[in-house]
């Protein structure tokens, strides 16, 4: 399955330093995994994670989940040998951290040809420069950093983001004018299923693909929050018909439930179509 047609609702950070982790990856209903080398992963245990998430992406079978390495920045004595371990391997892209402009990806690029590179945006600067980021020829998927961003701007939690709408308005335009994954940051209290609701559904409104998550009991309200609802897929195909009907009989418009449908709304019944059937081939052909 390709990156733009995949469904990318719920993307799981799991540390490479766990071997049980790792295996338990296998079983559980991410449609991505980010095996992070970096944050989670402590400094003395490094080089060892690497080898280990290394050996298990050779040997393991992570069915239709998107495989993400993130790795330690290169400006560090590990992100180099990081980069190096996972060439040739079958992953779906590097996750760079704290990407600041569009020249932190061409040192990574120049060491690992092939390989599709995703940016962690996490600094004000990074945002400030999401369109360059967005506009390079590799680049391919943008995650928020939105921890490490709250540390930057020095804001205050609150539930509905205000201090960081900006930069993650930023990335969303800059994602959308390039063609780029969008992913949305993490939700920190994991046993606070309603406010994760809330931040999904807030991030899904935004225009955001799917959301990072820590813990594999958030898996289903990302899921659920970022795939089209029962009542959209009829309305969709509603459209669609509506719409093929007026054409035949020589209109540009139809109306559906007192609204007028054009062809704009159309292009995007098809995309709720298209991502519905691309959630259940993923669920029901692939192993999630």
């Amino acid at each position: 399955m390709d990156r733009q047609s995949r469904p990318w609702r719920s993307v799981l950070y799991i540390p490479g330093s766990k071997e049980r982790a790792l295996e338990k990856a296998t079983t559980l209903a991410a449609d991505a995994i980010i095996f992070d080398l970096e944050d989670a992963v402590a400094i003395e245990e490094k080089p060892r994670a690497r080898q280990l998430l290394a050996e298990t992406l050779k040997t393991r079978d992570y069915g239709g989940r998107a495989r993400i390495v993130r790795i330690n920045g290169l400006e560090t004595e590990w992100g180099r040998d990081d980069i190096l371990a996972f060439a040739g391997l079958e992953i779906e892209a590097i996750l760079i951290p704290k990407v600041n402009s569009a020249a932190d990806l061409e040192a990574v690029a120049a060491l690992i040809p092939g390989v599709d590179l995703w940016a962690m945006m996490e600094t004000p600067l990074g945002m400030l420069n999401a369109a360059e980021i967005a506009a390079h020829p590799r680049l391919t998927g943008m995650v928020m950093g939105t921890n490490d961003l709250a540390k930057d701007l020095g804001s205050r939690f609150r539930a509905d983001r205000l201090p960081m709408m900006a930069g993650l308005g930023l990335c969303v335009l800059a994602g959308r004018a390039h063609g780029v994954t969008l992913i949305d940051g993490v939700y920190n209290a994991f046993k606070d299923i309603e406010g994760l609701q809330f931040e999904c559904e807030q991030g899904r409104d935004m225009g955001f693909d799917g959301k990072t998550l820590i813990h594999p009991d958030q898996l289903a309200t990302a899921n659920a929050a970022f795939a089209p609802s029962e009542a959209e897929i009829r309305l969709a195909a509603r459209q669609i018909e509506a719409f093929d009907a007026a054409l035949a009989q020589g209109q540009g418009v139809a109306v559906v439930d007192g609204k007028i449908v054009e062809n704009l709304h159309i292009v995007t019944a098809k995309a709720t179509l298209a991502k519905a059937a691309a959630i259940a081939a993923l669920a029901g052909g692939e192993g999630v």
